[in-house]
């Protein structure tokens, strides 16, 4: 080999890890910025509903919490308070997933990879939460449990049937997830397991990372649960990837190129969050 030849080799090669750098990065800002907006929502549509119902209790980074005692509830309220974050969630994100499919796949930028996490973590917050809240007798394994009145057999057989659609979502929305990619380089299929790790791999395990040490000494085991159910959409997600020749991508695709912009925004929704509700904020 011609040491220029060798010299262009090794510049390429540097040049696609650094794109590689830059779509985790990019990826771990989205994640999180994603995810605040839908926790956003959740957390929202269920603190209203408290109100309506004159119920007391306290909201702080990580966790709404109720002050009243078991009798105090009664089953309309149980039911509309923890099934109110989990429905305006799952059609904030169906909206997400018509918009990103209809108007965005075929348009280069960011945006549309932001859509695809809203609408991911949106699934994540009824079917992964359903799985998550069964283990912990908490959240949203209170509507089945409420709504149906069958016993625990019943309600764990749902939060199964929950783990699984999950899983298959996951799997089925790998051509969706390589679409929202504009980068040849990542999306070139020799370079299909070095995409699965930055582009899937470092948002979950760095984005949830970064969540949680901001809402510490706040952060909850039930949102660590619901952190970790993403690896259920997750996991099969890479393997679809892993198992789709498709390498296509926009005509023009923009310069790979860190997202200042949308990397500033997750910092700064995550430390607002942080002094918003810190001290937690007391409702009722």
């Amino acid at each position: 080999m011609q040491p220029e030849t060798a010299t262009l080799t090794t510049s390429s090669a540097r040049a696609d890890k650094r794109k590689f750098l830059i779509a985790a990065l990019n990826g771990t800002a989205l994640y999180v910025l994603a995810y605040y907006l839908v926790r956003g929502v959740h957390q929202v549509a269920k603190l209203e509903v408290s109100q309506f119902y004159n119920l007391r209790g306290r909201w702080d980074p990580s966790h709404i919490t109720y002050t009243l005692a078991d009798k105090e509830w009664w089953r309309t309220a149980v039911i509309a308070v923890h099934g109110a974050g989990p429905a305006v969630s799952l059609l904030m994100g169906l909206v997400a997933f018509q918009w990103y499919w209809r108007r965005e796949r075929a348009r280069r930028g960011q945006f549309k990879l932001l859509l695809l996490w809203v609408a991911l973590h949106a699934c994540n917050t009824v079917f992964g939460a359903l799985l998550a809240d069964t283990f912990t007798h908490s959240g949203f394994w209170y509507v089945p449990d409420w709504l149906l009145r069958m016993g625990n057999v019943v309600n764990v057989l749902l939060a199964l049937l929950a783990g699984l659609a999950q899983l298959g979502l996951g799997y089925f929305g790998a051509i969706a997830f390589l679409q929202a990619h504009d980068s040849r380089t990542v999306m070139r299929f020799a370079n299909r397991q070095l995409m699965v790790v930055t582009t899937l791999g470092v948002p979950w395990v760095a984005g949830g990372a970064f969540v949680a040490l901001t809402k510490l000494p706040y952060f909850s085991i039930f949102e660590a649960l619901h952190l970790l159910m993403m690896g259920l959409l997750v996991m099969p997600l890479a393997l679809g990837c892993l198992n789709e020749v498709f390498s296509d991508t926009v005509n023009q695709p923009q310069a790979t190129r860190v997202a200042w912009g949308l990397v500033a925004m997750a910092v700064l929704m995550a430390v607002a969050w942080r002094l918003a509700l810190s001290p937690p904020v007391m409702f009722g």
